[in-house]
């Protein structure tokens, strides 16, 4: 079980480091941070280059912590956040199944980051090396609740940010 919790952290936290570095540099056939940030104003999610930097950073530092076992459940927090985002902004539209565009595979990968919090990332990690391992239902529901309340902060400065730029948009004149 040892090497399978390695091999879960090594494939998730790399598969984040991946789209992280897609949305920052356009590695890996990715957009890169001014597609990101087009991306982001798309979705409302003001100020866009501000929040493009915030999820590529998400993804890419969380996922190496991940991949590291590294301040696990900080880390998962972070990856959380993205997640519970990405449904909130993209995917729960679409309905539940992947194929269609839904949230189901956020909410597998959710449910992964917490097993991983759950259960510790393991003695062949940072974590374990340092001593600093924490473990249990109760870090992974606060991994969660963490996460959930980092999407909720973004999406509501992001909301506000957006009125407030609308608001001082210049109107035209009168003719």
């Amino acid at each position: 079980m040892k090497f399978g919790r390695l091999l879960a952290r090594l494939f998730i936290g790399g598969m984040f480091i991946g789209h992280g570095t897609q949305k920052w540099f356009g590695w890996f056939g990715g957009p890169g941070i001014e597609k990101t940030t087009g991306m982001m104003g798309s979705l409302g999610l003001a100020p866009a280059r501000t929040n493009a930097h915030a999820a590529a950073a998400s993804e890419t530092l969380g996922g190496i912590g991940i991949a590291l076992g590294a301040f696990t459940p900080a880390s998962a927090a972070a990856l959380v956040a993205t997640m519970v985002t990405a449904i909130r902004t993209v995917h729960f539209k679409n309905g539940f199944w992947s194929t269609g565009g839904g949230y189901e595979y956020n909410l597998t990968i959710i449910a992964a980051l917490l097993l991983i919090v759950d259960g510790g990332p393991g003695a062949l990690s940072v974590d374990g090396a340092l001593g600093l391992e924490e473990t249990g239902t109760g870090v992974a529901l606060a991994a969660l609740a963490a996460g959930v309340l980092g999407s909720t902060v973004s999406l509501a400065a992001a909301k506000a940010a957006h009125q407030k730029a609308g608001a001082e948009a210049p109107t035209p004149a009168a003719s």
